[in-house]
C-alpha cells in the first residue's frame, strides 16, 4: 500500500513540474532550485574532491540532467547549510525526465523507483544567492 500512495505522489509531483516548467519558461542557466525557489551561482574551479573532508560537511544537488536545472537539499539560513560546499550526486531516469524543483520531489521519484541517485562524482564550493522576483 504504501509504494501504491507512493506511486501516486511520484505521478502527481512528475505532473505538476511539467506545468510548472512549462508555466515558468525553462530555468536560467547556473541555476538550480532549492524548496521551490530558483537560486543563482557563478561556477567555480575548485575541486574538493580527496580531501577527506567528512560528507555530512557537504549539502547535496541532485544533477537532473538534459539540460534540466539541479535541485539542492539546503540553502543560507537553513540550519543545516555548509556555507555553498557541495556533493553533486546525478540522477538516472526511468521515466521521462522533468524538472524538480525541491529535494522532496527528489526523493519522492527515488521512492518510487522512477529515478535513481548516485554517488557523487563532485565536491565544490559556491555561493547562492536567491534569483530575484522578475529576473531569469
Amino acid at each position: 500500500m504504501r509504494r501504491l500512495a507512493t506511486a501516486f505522489l511520484a505521478a502527481g509531483l512528475v505532473a505538476s513540474a511539467l506545468a510548472s516548467a512549462a508555466a515558468a519558461g525553462g530555468p536560467p542557466k547556473l541555476a538550480f532550485y532549492v524548496d521551490d525557489v530558483r537560486y543563482r551561482t557563478v561556477g567555480t574551479p575548485t575541486d574538493f574532491s580527496g580531501t577527506g573532508a567528512p560528507a555530512d560537511t557537504y549539502d547535496t544537488i541532485y544533477a537532473l540532467g538534459n539540460g534540466l536545472a539541479n535541485v539542492a537539499e539546503s540553502k543560507p539560513g537553513d540550519t543545516d547549510f555548509n556555507g555553498g560546499r557541495w556533493a553533486v550526486r546525478p540522477i538516472t531516469w526511468y521515466t521521462t525526465p522533468v524538472q524538480l524543483t525541491n529535494d522532496g520531489q527528489v526523493l519522492a521519484l527515488a521512492d518510487a523507483g522512477l529515478i535513481s541517485i548516485g554517488d557523487p562524482i563532485r565536491y565544490f564550493f559556491c555561493s547562492v544567492n536567491i534569483v530575484p522576483p522578475g529576473q531569469g
